[in-house]
């Protein structure tokens, strides 16, 4: 088989926020197939979309009710299929999110479990408390204990996450069973692989108390363990290779020896990893606590992953976190610049490239004012956490306007019409008022527009192998620059980034083949925010 994901550009749909047809104010199936030709216009090869499977809607679609059916919302298993079909006639590959460390509670399975003679009782971590109290004292993601006391049960589940999303027991193999069958019954309809979420927390070592942390009490037992490995390896053989298919792993707290782990040919895991270390470098500790922005942190690291792993999965923002425009350029003087040199970097690494919805045109951050405009749980549980521990009102609320999931979760920007033109009926959570100036009818036919530009890297990278698959070296990564080399055969292209607001020097001899400025040569002086690519020739 093919290593094609290594070719193509993946786009991340979040189904809720894309594009709604029927007027109730969530995006839809039938308004992604409504937009197919534009994303195959943009060079698009691979759709990753985010759950549309039956859910309660507690975490948006990541609490599954059901792994074998659409929730009504988005539309039906037919709209789904008609999906796969047309994205199949314009040679889009679909890919799906496999949600498999937890549920939802109003899946059958957990339903079920409360009764501690079901068969289902042990496919989810139910245990007695202790001195009065949870099993033991770990903490969840979502700023809140991961243990819940079920009445009808008589004991807590284990949930890393809401309290209406049960954690799996990967100790009964019937649960891993349970799973090969939801992968093949997708796979055998014509998706191509998964991006699978949270995968390096599914299985558990123990449950004894945890080191006590300022954040998530109880990592060191269920962190890249032995255990989930065998789990992969198990997933690998006995599905993913019987179809010409990839698995992304959505991977936390991982360090570049956990991922090689993970993406090891002779292991039989993973075809590539998300790491978020560079996503963590504007944050002390835990994401609510902001640092300024410090592009030489943020770069190293993105260099520290290309030289460690031997393929990478690039991304600069995705559902669950802020705008890259927003947080890694500057949104207001040099937007559309600052967009155009992340755009070149993400397309000019080694890997393959993940754009997210909306980041062609260079959406922003939300602009909203408090948290009544909020719909994420998870800033909202960090909130009542915040106030517990007396921190201000007007601290709490700057923490969750510059890291809340909601700044990637606003409507898609289409024209300046009524909604953006991504409803007819009130938007699930509020557009962002730039969509006047920031919309997709502007920047289509625009040849300096964002959109037109993400056009013209993705058509650069996929006619040429020195971008796909040459090796990657980095020569400079400062605050203001980030300079490295891609090589194929001896033939190398210089990249040079400038996250400056000023002008600087970075002398490069060769032929200019890209910049995000309008100039035929370089002389060695980048303005401020500018990209360029440098073809330096064959080695001598």
């Amino acid at each position: 088989m093919s290593n094609w994901w290594k070719e193509r550009i993946v786009y991340q749909i979040y189904p809720r926020s894309f594009a709604d047809t029927n007027g109730d104010g969530i995006g839809d199936i039938p308004g992604i197939i409504a937009h197919l030709d534009e994303l195959k216009d943009l060079g698009v090869g691979i759709i990753w979309l985010s759950p549309v499977y039956r859910s309660p809607g507690a975490d948006n679609g990541y609490d599954i009710s059901d792994y074998r059916d659409i929730a009504p919302e988005f539309g039906t298993m037919a709209d789904m299929d008609a999906l796969i079909q047309e994205a199949g006639k314009r040679d889009i590959k679909l890919v799906m999110d496999l949600v498999i460390n937890h549920t939802s509670d109003q899946h059958a399975w957990f339903q079920s479990s409360r009764d501690k003679n079901s068969p289902y009782r042990d496919y989810y971590i139910w245990r007695p408390g202790k001195n009065g109290g949870p099993p033991n004292n770990w903490t969840s993601f979502f700023a809140e204990d991961c243990w819940e006391y079920d009445k009808k049960s008589g004991e807590y589940y284990l949930h890393l996450f809401a309290k209406e999303q049960p954690d799996l027991n990967y100790d009964n193999p019937q649960v891993l069973d349970e799973i090969k069958g939801i992968m093949r019954f997708w796979l055998h309809k014509g998706i191509a692989g998964f991006r699978c979420d949270v995968i390096n927390i599914i299985y558990k070592s123990s449950l004894e108390d945890g080191k006590k942390r300022l954040a998530l009490t109880g990592s060191e037992y269920y962190i890249s363990q032995p255990g989930t490995h065998k789990i992969l390896q198990e997933l690998r053989r006995d599905v993913l290779s019987q179809y010409d298919c990839f698995a992304v792993g959505e991977t936390v707290f991982v360090t570049p020896q956990m991922g090689k782990d993970l993406c090891d040919k002779s292991r039989g895991e993973l075809d590539m990893i998300f790491s978020f270390e560079h996503m963590e470098t504007d944050q002390y500790i835990v994401k609510w606590f902001k640092r300024r922005f410090h592009a030489g942190r943020f770069v190293k690291t993105i260099a520290k992953w290309q030289q460690a792993l031997e393929w990478n999965a690039n991304y600069l923002e995705n559902h669950d976190q802020p705008r890259s425009v927003s947080r890694f350029g500057d949104a207001d003087k040099y937007w559309a610049h600052s967009a155009k040199m992340l755009c070149t970097m993400l397309m000019t690494l080694r890997g393959t490239p993940y754009v997210y919805q909306g980041q062609e045109i260079g959406m922003t951050n939300f602009d909203y004012t408090n948290m009544e405009q909020i719909q994420d749980v998870e800033s909202h549980n960090v909130n009542k956490l915040a106030k517990k521990l007396h921190i201000p009102a007007f601290y709490r609320w700057r923490m969750i306007k510059k890291s809340s999931r909601d700044n990637a979760r606003t409507p898609m920007q289409w024209h300046t019409g009524k909604n953006a033109g991504f409803t007819t009926g009130k938007p699930w959570l509020a557009i962002n008022h730039n969509y006047t100036r920031i919309n997709m009818a502007a920047q289509m036919n625009d040849p300096d527009s964002v959109r037109s530009f993400y056009k013209t890297m993705i058509a650069l990278r996929a006619g040429n192998d020195v971008l796909k698959l040459g090796s990657f070296r980095l020569i400079s990564a400062t605050r203001r620059l980030f300079i490295y080399e891609r090589e194929l055969d001896g033939r190398i292209y210089r990249v040079i980034l400038s996250f400056s607001k000023k002008a600087c020097k970075a002398p490069c001899d060769g032929i200019l083949l890209l910049s995000n400025y309008p100039r035929d040569t370089y002389d060695g002086t980048l303005s401020p925010y500018e990209a360029v690519v440098v073809d330096k020739g064959d080695r001598q």
